[in-house]
């Protein structure tokens, strides 16, 4: 897909809109036999041919939604003439389905990564301080925070301590989702290869017990696994004072690491966007798409997530599907977010949200388009519920919200160690402990929050680069990351807020 020139961006030959490159005024002569009936600002859709009230609207040949009244060529398509309309896509399972065209051995990237001894690599080296319940999150905080502000110096290696806190734990049931989600997270993080050691802080006596956690994930108490609880140790104080002398201990061990040259199929790649504009199927998406399709072609994995924003445009993951077995989990997932929905009082439609819709998004079948473009073209190899270990290389997909946090979390809980994250709007997030690149998908936003963007994907929207050149400068950012670049999130030190496990449930 390559954007044509002039005011507007006509994405498919069968699409009945076209996206404004620019703000359009009124009075601005489109093409042969049309003209804009109104200003269409940039980012948002104008009527290229008459739509009857109730027939469907398409861009990238896709359907997202019907016209809700009559629409004449030139008009602005949005809100107050676009609606709704329940998925029902055909699956035509495997149908673009093939083997993975791996690059041949010598000729695949490397980065210089941390080799664990589990095999998996690291792209930073962390210490982290992962709490069972909200009750330990303080005193994990202030370990961290001895760390973090002058308790490093001479461990010019370690990254950091990154305190891992969250709102549950207790007055859960352990037979619930909510509660197999928490552990697997805990569990996921524990094991993520960016941490070097961990440590493990709970009060004492709630729902959600350590003990029960290692038994369980088979994890083996060690110098660089430790746990402790709060009420065992004697209050906060001496817990703080304890877990201190827990990490002086582990430092040098974290520190003496070293990065050695490594395979890109070491690296698990997490794609996400969030604060989604009109622009983000069109530049940023697509491009992190043609990056992913590198990525598993050099031998790695990406991950797609965020299931509320593939809804609509599941059938073109589907057609990619490596078994009928994977595509139907995929559909499974799709099926349970829409009870879940249901049951909750809500729709699948409740997304996107607002500024995603002054950006120029109006449904989610819209927004689900241009979102499933992250995910490239390679074969859907897996399917993997939420914090599930990701243990198949090549594109997967995994079961989250769209929820940015929470879908992240899961993500790096399934053992993602780089994150790339699209963003129309801007997004200011960062993710530890996996470093987290920004790219922009239009030219205004990246240079007006320039501070906070690592790429810019706006000369696709512009006409001056094409989608695979803006990918293959994405893939090279992704490589050169994972060696040890900082990215504007790390330089500014985000990312000790995001860790959030999906809460799903009843609190009683």
């Amino acid at each position: 897909m390559r954007p044509n020139f002039g005011p507007l961006i006509r994405l498919h030959p069968a699409d009945n809109v076209a996206v404004a490159r620019e703000d359009v005024p009124a009075g601005t002569r489109l093409d042969d036999d049309v003209t804009a009936a109104e200003t269409i600002p940039s980012g948002h859709k104008v009527a290229m041919e008459p739509i009857a009230s109730g027939a469907a609207v398409l861009k990238y040949g896709q359907v997202i939604g019907v016209a809700s009244a009559d629409i004449r060529p030139g008009q602005h398509v949005h809100l107050q003439n676009l609606a709704m309309q329940d998925s029902a896509v055909a699956h035509e399972i495997g149908a673009d389905a093939r083997a993975t065209p791996l690059l041949p051995e010598a000729e695949r990237a490397t980065f210089q990564g941390y080799l664990r001894h589990d095999g998996q690599v690291g792209t930073r080296n962390y210490i982290g301080i992962i709490t069972s319940v909200n009750c330990s999150a303080t005193v994990a905080r202030a370990v961290a925070d001895r760390f973090n502000h002058g308790g490093l110096d001479g461990f010019d290696n370690v990254d950091g301590v990154v305190a891992l806190t969250h709102a549950t734990g207790c007055a859960i049931s352990l037979k619930t989702e909510g509660y197999a989600y928490l552990t697997r997270v805990l569990a996921g993080y524990a094991r993520n290869p960016n941490f070097a050691g961990i440590l493990m802080i709970g009060l004492g006596c709630e729902t959600n017990q350590i003990a029960a956690i290692t038994e369980h994930f088979g994890m083996t108490e060690g110098p660089m696994l430790r746990t402790m609880t709060i009420q065992q140790l004697g209050g906060t104080r001496r817990t703080i004072e304890a877990a201190s002398d827990m990490i002086r201990e582990m430092l040098p061990t974290v520190n003496a690491a070293q990065r050695s040259t490594q395979p890109a199929a070491g690296l698990k790649l997490a794609l996400q966007c969030g604060g989604s504009d009109g622009y983000s199927g069109i530049s940023a998406n697509p491009a992190l798409g043609y990056a992913a399709d590198l990525l598993v072609r050099h031998g790695g994995t990406a991950v797609l997530s965020e299931t509320p924003e593939i809804y609509g445009a599941e059938h073109l993951l589907t057609r990619r599907a490596v078994s009928p077995a994977v595509a139907q989990k995929l559909i499974d997932r799709i099926d349970w977010w829409r009870d879940y929905t249901a049951r909750n009082g809500a729709e699948l439609n409740n997304n996107p949200s607002h500024g995603n819709k002054a950006g120029g998004l109006t449904t989610i079948l819209e927004k689900s388009l241009g979102a499933v473009a992250k995910g490239g073209t390679m074969p859907l190899e897996a399917v993997y519920e939420y914090a599930e270990p990701i243990d198949r290389a090549g594109f997967v997909f995994m079961d989250t919200p769209g929820y940015d946090p929470v879908a992240v979390t899961g993500q790096v809980a399934g053992g993602c160690n780089m994150l790339v994250f699209t963003t129309g709007r801007g997004s200011v997030s960062g993710w530890k402990p996996v470093p987290t690149i920004k790219v922009a998908t239009n030219t205004a936003m990246a240079a007006h929050m320039d501070e906070d963007m690592d790429l810019d994907c706006g000369g696709i929207v512009a006409g001056t680069e094409s989608i695979e050149s803006a990918g293959e400068r994405i893939f090279r950012k992704v490589l050169a990351v994972a060696s040890g670049e900082r990215t504007a999130s790390e330089i500014y030190d985000y990312g000790d807020n995001e860790f959030v496990p999906w809460q799903i449930g009843a609190v009683t």
